[in-house]
């Protein structure tokens, strides 16, 4: 059994599931769903979710025991944490409070919940795993070669670097029955890991990348069922590149890519815990008594390039003992890298999914593009049939010219191609390890024969994770354009949120997901990748309190300015309201200040922040040709955009100063941005015609929203905002990367909902429907992305979704977190049901459990039925102007359980409702 690595970070989560009985909240049954392994903080925290078919189901109290055995839980004895019974109706990470936890301990905890029925029921139980809690716990050796070993390896005076993988090997002998064992392993860049023949999990670019000059991650896995007591044993280990070893040594002069830092050699660092079931123990460690050859089949692999495989050169039986490895090297001791050695606190990446081609066509003799219908990122896995010693090829891209080839330009340096090179005649089946590609379609060549759609199978990879969304209506482009940006957030988690998977990039820039990350947490549990990515970030932070644009810092990129550095706090405050994490807010919040420190003392003048670089980056040109405008008219000021993004910064971090305690900088932040809108609105604000600087959109809409605006100016303000979008743009987008990200919301906040629901249904450019209506089935980089040089133009790129999945859950499904009890504890349902859409229907799965609207529009009548998960609450607005015009489940509200009226405004019901099912009818 393998740790699930996503509950390193102590995120346990136990779940109350309800019997359909109707006797109240004493009649839930328990079912717990995890088994974590492998914490390494004292302080873990804990989750649990109720369910019941009651409504108004509310926590009252809760106690959490905590125990070294499951006998000692059970009878509540020997308890190393006892809460005691805490009158909270708090059940989202609740943090450990009991003695030390140690080393590689197991400890078993329940809860028991109190509800405001006066019921109580108590959990069964769950457990986790401690890690190696002291450098001193370790007494493995890091171990590889560092060296280049084969003929064709190139690091050094190379763009392109090339490297075999590295294969290493144990055999230890086991003198008993073996009751359980614990492997910690990091292989960087990346490692496979293999027992008697078996891998360890089904994790695939283990482990997570980071920066490994600042920390470097291992896994922990429960591995006694591969063990075989009072017998030999084999451990196994393939090493690949990853991000360890450059892709790019040297300057692509060709597309302009920089350079990738390097890290060294690959290497291994393992240590494998047994205990017997007499009791003893015996550990086995990673030394020089290993063996380690680099000339097996993978004789190349490269994130970027492909894999190379040559079959002839496979190690048959290599995982097995009594192996012959005496032509292998003895392992060397190599130096550890730079950085802190961590449990990982987030997953890795997996196949989440298979897909099946849809066509597959013969462009040339023996030329063969198979077509997968869904821009995707993993790899191809194959049977065909090969011919000994010819290589069959496999090459990938996004999209075909018009021949019916592949279209490479895009991709740019990168090669993307797999080789697999067969022994002998006949079947062929093999799937890459160290490598992934973003495509659509494959190129296939080395073969002789036209292949079927069943020879292949693409498999779906990124960082495990659930689907927490679901989103479905009844205008059809809506509906693709959700589509296709499911498919592009998830291929780009790839333990960090990148920029595209396909090309010679592949990065985590900040700017991209500083409003994206809050639209993808409706869709995906996404919040243990991006409390890792925080931690990327402030690993990349330099002296002075600079952030560099992206994170890890494999680029050395850092233009020093607000809007792409300032996802720092934009995402820190996402997992605070999303999921109601303060930890990170905590742990961050000084760091946090000295980049806002650092950004005040070196670019502000006059109360305003002067310095900008990228622009509203990607905005759509006057003309479909080019990539970037040229006309100043459509081009937003510098000044406007950093000081709008620095005072909604200052805003949060007044906000995150009271969650960490630092009350005395609160005034700091809140005088500063006093001056700050005073000097904003004095420099650039026309109150005559209502426009800031020169009456951009983007200008317009972020001082809007950000708060910038005086009250008495906002009406004029938005009336600009309109007329620039309905007339000069046609009632389309005219913003880019940072004016999306507040244009969709803005709108429907301001009341033209309607003219946000014209864009984002739209299908002439600029739009998210154009994209789509163009073959695209993922988001394009570029609006004009077929029209500009192709060769710019990323197919899988997620930054131009701006606030638009946010839109969709909390203007059109009504989901929406409250501020102040946040994660969803109090839930904001206050939907826009616009003209010509009929219905729609919506889901997230919350911390507290899942939350569903789904609203359907008749002939005379409003249909809306919601479902409040147990222990959250809902406020709930409803498009009427009496409540004589709304029944519930048929009823009239007064008499409808768990509902309570707080008033009758501005064309709406007002209702406060608890937990449970509701279904609602308004008569129009």
């Amino acid at each position: 059994m393998r740790t699930k690595n996503w509950m390193v970070f102590a995120f346990i989560a136990l779940s109350f599931v309800a019997c359909s009985k109707p006797q109240g909240i004493k009649n839930l049954r328990v079912e717990m769903r995890t088994e974590p392994i492998g914490v390494d903080v004292q302080q873990p925290r804990f989750s649990w979710q109720i369910a019941s078919s009651l409504r108004n189901v509310s926590q009252t109290a809760y106690q959490i025991m905590v125990a070294t055995s499951p006998d000692n839980l059970k009878k509540e004895k020997e308890l190393v944490w006892n809460s005691g019974k805490v009158e909270s109706s708090h059940s989202v990470l609740v943090p450990y409070d009991g003695a030390p936890l140690e080393s590689r301990a197991s400890y078993y905890w329940k809860v028991k919940v109190w509800t405001n029925d006066g019921n109580s029921i108590t959990s069964g139980q769950d457990t986790w795993g401690m890690a190696l809690l002291s450098p001193n716990d370790w007494k493995a050796s890091w171990i590889g070669i560092d060296s280049m070993m084969n003929a064709g390896d190139k690091i050094k005076d190379s763009v392109k670097t090339r490297l075999a993988a590295r294969y290493l090997r144990k055999e230890i002998q086991l003198n008993n029955e073996v009751k359980s064992a614990r492997i910690y392993i990091s292989g960087l860049g990346l490692y496979e890991c293999y027992i008697n023949g078996k891998k360890i999990s089904n994790d695939i670019f283990a482990p997570t990348a980071t920066d490994y000059s600042k920390h470097v991650n291992y896994n922990v896995y429960e591995v006694g069922n591969l063990l075989r007591g009072n017998n030999p044993n084999t451990i196994c280990v393939m090493l690949g590149n990853g991000r360890f070893v450059s892709m790019r040594m040297a300057l692509d002069t060709k597309w302009g890519v920089p350079p990738i830092k390097n890290y060294g050699f690959p290497k291994l660092l393992l240590q494998l815990e047994v205990e017997y079931k007499n009791g003893e123990k015996a550990v086995i460690v990673s030394d020089t008594t290993w063996k380690i050859t680099t000339h097996g089949p993978i004789i190349a692999n490269s994130e970027y390039d492909g894999e190379e495989y040559n079959a002839n050169l496979e190690l048959n039986g290599w995982m097995e003992s009594g192996y012959n490895d005496e032509a292998w090297l003895k392992a060397r001791r190599v130096s550890p890298p730079d950085g802190k050695l961590i449990a990982q606190r987030n997953p890795n990446i997996v196949t989440m999914e298979v897909i099946k081609p849809v066509s597959i066509k013969e462009v040339t003799k023996g030329t063969y593009i198979l077509d997968m219908g869904q821009n995707m990122v993993g790899w191809l896995a194959i049977r065909l049939n090969g011919k000994k010693d010819k290589p069959i090829i496999m090459r990938f891209a996004e999209n075909l010219k018009s021949d019916g080839n592949l279209y490479m330009d895009n991709i740019r340096g990168a090669l993307v191609t797999n080789i697999y090179i067969p022994a002998s005649d006949g079947q062929v089946d093999w799937e890459p390890r160290f490598t992934y590609q973003g495509f659509r379609y494959a190129e296939i060549t080395g073969i002789d024969y036209k292949p079927e759609l069943s020879d292949f199978t693409g498999k779906v990879n990124y960082d495990e994770m659930d689907n927490t969304g679901s989103f479905e209506c009844s205008d059809s482009t809506l509906n693709q354009v959700y589509k296709n940006a499911w498919w592009g957030i998830r291929g780009n988690y790839r333990s960090m949120p990148t920029d595209c998977p396909q090309r010679d990039e592949r990065m985590g820039w900040l700017g991209d997901r500083a409003t994206g990350c809050f639209g993808e947490s409706f869709m995906f549990g996404n919040a243990l990748l991006y409390d890792k990515w925080l931690q990327d970030i402030h690993d990349a932070q330099r002296e002075g309190g600079i952030i560099p644009d992206v994170t890890p810092g494999y680029w050395d990129i850092c233009v020093d300015n607000v809007t792409w550095p300032c996802a720092y706090i934009h995402v820190a405050n996402m997992l605070y309201e999303q999921f109601g994490d303060v930890r990170p807010i905590q742990n961050h919040y000084e760091s946090m200040r000295s980049w806002v420190l650092h950004i005040k003392d070196t670019f502000k003048k006059d109360d305003i922040i002067w310095r900008d670089h990228f622009g509203d980056w990607c905005m759509p040109p006057e003309s479909p040709e080019l990539i970037n405008s040229k006309d100043p008219a459509r081009i937003t000021l510098g000044p406007i955009l950093a000081t709008t993004f620095y005072y909604r910064v200052l805003e949060l971090m007044a906000k995150f100063a009271v969650i960490a305690n630092h009350p005395a900088d609160v005034q700091e932040y809140t005088l500063m941005s006093e001056k700050m809108k005073t000097a904003f609105n004095k420099a650039y604000l026309d109150t005559a015609k209502g426009q800031y600087g020169n009456n951009t959109v983007t200008g317009n809409m972020i001082s809007l929203m950000t708060g910038m605006t005086p009250d008495k100016d906002k009406e004029k303000v938005f009336k600009s905002i309109v007329e620039k979008t309905e007339g000069e743009f046609n009632s389309h987008v005219s913003v880019g990367l940072i004016g999306i990200q507040y244009l969709m919301r803005g709108l429907t906040e301001y009341g033209r909902g309607d003219l946000a629901y014209r864009i984002a249904t739209n299908t002439t450019y600029p739009s998210w429907g154009y994209m789509a209506k163009n073959n695209a089935t993922t988001i394009w980089e570029l609006w004009n992305g077929n029209t500009a040089n192709p060769a710019m133009n990323s197919g899988n790129h997620v930054m131009l979704l701006g606030d638009l999945l946010i839109w969709y859950y909390e203007n059109l499904a009504g989901i929406k977190t409250d501020q102040m009890e946040v994660g969803f504890k109090k839930i904001i349902m206050k939907p826009f049901f616009p003209a010509g859409l009929n219905y729609v229907k919506a889901s997230h799965q919350s911390p507290y459990g899942e939350i569903r609207s789904e609203w359907k529009k008749d002939a005379g009548s409003l249909k809306w039925a919601i479902t409040i998960p147990p222990n959250s609450s809902a406020l709930v607005s409803i498009p009427a102007t009496s409540v004589n015009q709304v029944t519930e489940g048929g009823q009239k509200i007064n008499l409808s359980e768990g509902i309570k009226l707080l008033d009758e405004k501005d064309g709406f019901v007002n209702l406060e409702v608890g937990s449970g099912n509701y279904k609602f009818k308004v008569d129009i």
